[in-house]
């Protein structure tokens, strides 16, 4: 489990309780869609929903969304294969929104997005129609005002402060000029300074040494309430309890009941099965995720020995995934640790291994991996990684195969959100990583014959 705490800077009980207009009781709470950021999925949003289902949120109304391409271009004016532009990523959102709204006969809802699913919702309710039908925004880590403002660097990215999208969105509005769009309660969530991508600093753009001229308060938007969250990073702006009790507050003008996850008896999980796109120019080059169903996959549940990763009888469930890329439903059992076998053409057969879940979800996505030209020598492949947030070696206590200081995980600095150990011998045996009391274990398994294993956190 993740023990840290956070603590907030400011008043949440008297600046946000002003700021929002509070919302209907428990029994009609309006929807609220979960737009995520840039090459994710719905799946890191699934602690966040479950902290509000443990407060009471109705489980129906709680949507979490997969846009099919979630990578932006490098110029957003210029088509790029397996990635979307901002006009197309706020035409994804426009039609989820009126779907949402049409399933759930509420006349409004509320729009809550992470880093680049801010600039979505930004968009839409600015320039698709969107003040009408939203009622409450929440930008986690949104790249409100850039990630640089370079000349002559990515001008025209929608992460460049420079480009036509990100001026036009930032034009002053109303009688106070502000950057956001009136009619609309806006809450923005940003780190104090650990946010790789509200940097002074370039070297997390691939230019260290050289000035973004981009602040450590570039997420805060004019006429929004912004609420500065310590030490958080920039996936944590969004996923950490500390952004769930700011939300919270934000929507309902209280403090949440609990930031812990209320544990189910009886648990259904579900979710899609994706795969990787491959670069056009060279297949060998790398590769880039897509949110597109992975048609033919086999997926195989086990449930296994929390200690030693070894599996405790037959598979528990078995799906052949079809055109909608959809697995489930599961029966999970509380308190069971599981293993998620894919094998599909093109990928090696991926063992996923995660802590025990504590409620049902219906966005467990399964994403089978790759081993890579530059991996092809190792006997075997473990990589262990954390969706919802970043490894930040000053501030999290972590292990990995026993090494406090995990493979690629740079000392300083919350940027790097897996760690991935090549190993010189495929002999099976259990292998463990640590996070701020989160343990996962799992097996090392022969990368010859085409296994890799991945470690994946929860928390």
């Amino acid at each position: 489990m993740h023990t840290r705490r956070h603590v907030l800077t400011t008043g949440l009980a008297t600046s946000l309780l002003a700021a929002c207009a509070t919302l209907p009781s428990s029994t009609d709470r309006p929807p609220i869609v979960f737009m995520h950021g840039n090459g994710d999925s719905a799946a890191l949003w699934q602690t966040t929903i479950w902290r509000f289902e443990s407060n009471g949120w109705p489980r129906e109304r709680l949507i979490a969304l997969d846009q099919p391409m979630p990578l932006a271009r490098e110029n957003d004016n210029v088509a790029q294969p397996g990635r979307s532009s901002t006009a197309e990523s706020m035409a994804f959102l426009q039609g989820e929104v009126d779907r949402v709204l049409r399933a759930t006969g509420a006349s409004k809802l509320i729009l809550v997005g992470n880093s680049r699913g801010g600039n979505t919702i930004r968009n839409y309710v600015q320039n698709g129609g969107g003040a009408a039908k939203v009622s409450h925004v929440v930008l986690g880590g949104n790249p409100a005002h850039g990630i640089w403002a370079i000349p002559g660097f990515n001008e025209q990215s929608e992460f460049s402060t420079l480009s036509t999208f990100i001026q036009q969105l930032n034009a002053p509005k109303g009688a106070n000029g502000d950057e956001v769009t009136p009619g609309v309660k806006w809450l923005t969530l940003r780190s104090d300074n650990n946010d790789k991508f509200a940097q002074p600093d370039g070297a997390w753009i691939g230019a260290p040494g050289k000035p973004t001229h981009v602040t450590y308060d570039s997420p805060a938007l004019k006429g929004a309430t912004n609420q500065v969250l310590p030490r958080v990073d920039h996936r944590e702006t969004s996923f950490s309890p500390a952004a769930f009790a700011a939300t919270w507050q934000f929507l309902t003008g209280e403090a949440p009941k609990r930031i812990d996850i209320a544990p189910e008896s009886a648990m259904t999980l579900g979710g899609l099965v994706t795969g990787f796109g491959l670069s056009s120019t060279d297949p060998t080059s790398g590769q880039f995720t897509n949110n597109l169903p992975l048609d033919g996959a086999q997926l195989a549940v086990y449930a296994t020995d929390p200690a030693t990763g070894v599996r405790r009888g037959d598979a528990a469930y078995r799906k052949t995934i079809g055109t909608d890329g959809r697995w489930g439903p599961f029966a999970a059992q509380p308190g069971t640790t599981y293993e998620f076998e894919i094998s599909a053409p093109g990928y090696a057969t991926t063992h996923i291994h995660r802590s025990p879940f504590r409620r049902s979800s219906s966005i467990v996505n399964l994403r089978p991996d790759r081993i890579l030209p530059a991996d092809r020598e190792a006997k075997a492949i473990v990589i262990f990684t954390r969706p919802r947030g970043y490894f930040d070696a000053q501030r999290d206590t972590m292990r990995f195969d026993g090494q406090t200081a995990l493979p690629g995980v740079p000392p300083r600095g919350a940027g790097v959100s897996s760690s991935k150990i090549k190993l010189d011998s495929d002999a099976q045996r259990a292998i463990t990583g640590e996070f701020n009391g989160e343990r996962i274990t799992g097996l090392v398994r022969p990368a010859v014959q085409g296994h890799m294993t991945l470690l994946e956190l929860t928390y």
